[in-house]
């Protein structure tokens, strides 16, 4: 995301993100996907093209990818400049995530009326624009209800004309990322063979209607979902023993990052039924203790990688496990609680 609290220096909060993604470069993970979020104190950053390009230059190997772009935020010309520029920048280590967003404040922000579900329209219409504006850019108006440019007639004897292009072609690989129950933007990464990804808080009930709708998408186009390519977040700590696991997480960031930010705005929000195992669980009995036996995945390395298995069982089997990033504290916990996930857990997880 990543995820610090109000009020934190956004300087140092960034520089200890980058110091996060050096640190995983070098355990051996192999993507992270930054947030884009405007009115989420919380959750930091508004400009997620920005703080990758700096993450180039301080990794060497691990793709990085916005997640996401929420597509009915921007102005599509400008965005697909933006985009083709980091994706130059990156030389193959950029992945492209999209979504319609869902913050409220973010919707208010820019004219969105989320009960009207014009940000899915939005997201499609905005997505086939760029697309479009990478491959053949036609000279002329682009204008709907949210966007208003036109694009100058070329004069290539003096090299005038909208030119920049993506470095991979013919576009950067597309995420697609799903929250709720048969998720539509998900039947759009089924669609078009785009990466589906699944959000941190939704247990497997919810998570198998991700993949169906993912599947959906797939034969009205007459492909075929590949489940390797399905990413499922989660929030992943790993100690010696359970028992000081169980107590870390409890006493520490994870707990307090759901207990002051998750929970709280899941309620707002009034979508807390996204958690529940079982849609009937009164909302007072999602706690922190239920969160860490059916949401959470924490424990020793056995314990986590038996967690993972059943995952995997429970949703029919994904390709890539994407682990929030939390302002964790002591930091030294955190190293090892992602050195013992690398080396003790995934190593041995099919």
């Amino acid at each position: 995301m990543p995820l610090h609290p109000p009020g934190s220096d956004p300087a140092r909060t960034m520089e200890e993100d980058l110091e996060q993604l050096v640190t995983l470069e070098r355990l051996g993970f192999e993507e992270a996907w930054i947030g884009e979020h405007f009115t989420a104190e919380w959750e930091n950053i508004p400009c997620p093209d920005l703080f990758i390009a700096r993450a180039l230059g301080a990794t060497r190997t691990m793709k990085l990818g916005t997640g996401v772009s929420c597509l009915p935020n921007h102005n599509p010309l400008m965005l697909a400049q933006r985009i083709a520029q980091l994706d130059q920048l990156a030389r193959g280590r950029f992945y492209w995530g999209v979504g319609s967003g869902g913050f409220p404040g973010d919707f208010e922000l820019f004219g969105v009326n989320p009960q009207t579900g014009e940000q899915r329209e939005i997201t499609r219409a905005a997505l086939d624009l760029i697309l479009d504006i990478w491959n053949n850019p036609k000279p002329g108006l682009y204008e709907s209800k949210y966007w208003r440019f036109r694009i100058p007639e070329p004069q290539e004897e003096i090299g005038l004309r909208l030119h920049l292009r993506p470095y991979q072609r013919p576009h950067p690989p597309i995420g697609v990322a799903g929250v709720t129950p048969k998720s539509e933007t998900l039947a759009l990464a089924g669609e078009r063979g785009y990466i589906p990804m699944s959000i941190n808080f939704v247990p497997a009930r919810i998570l198998a209607t991700h993949w169906d709708a993912v599947e959906a998408g797939a034969r009205r186009t007459g492909r075929r979902a590949d489940r390797a390519v399905w990413r499922i977040a989660r929030d992943v700590y790993v100690a010696e023993t359970t028992e000081r696991a169980r107590r870390d997480v409890l006493a520490g960031t994870l707990a307090r990052d759901w207990r002051e930010y998750f929970l709280p705005l899941l309620r707002k929000i009034k979508m807390l039924d996204l958690v529940k195992v079982d849609p009937a669980m009164p909302d007072s009995a999602v706690s922190l203790e239920y969160l860490l036996d059916h949401i959470w995945i924490v424990g020793d390395p056995d314990t986590v990688a038996g967690k993972l298995d059943r995952l995997g069982r429970d949703v029919g089997g994904f390709g890539t496990l994407l682990v929030i990033a939390h302002e964790w504290e002591p930091r030294e916990a955190w190293v090892r609680s992602m050195t013992l996930l690398t080396e003790r857990v995934l190593a041995r997880t099919p």
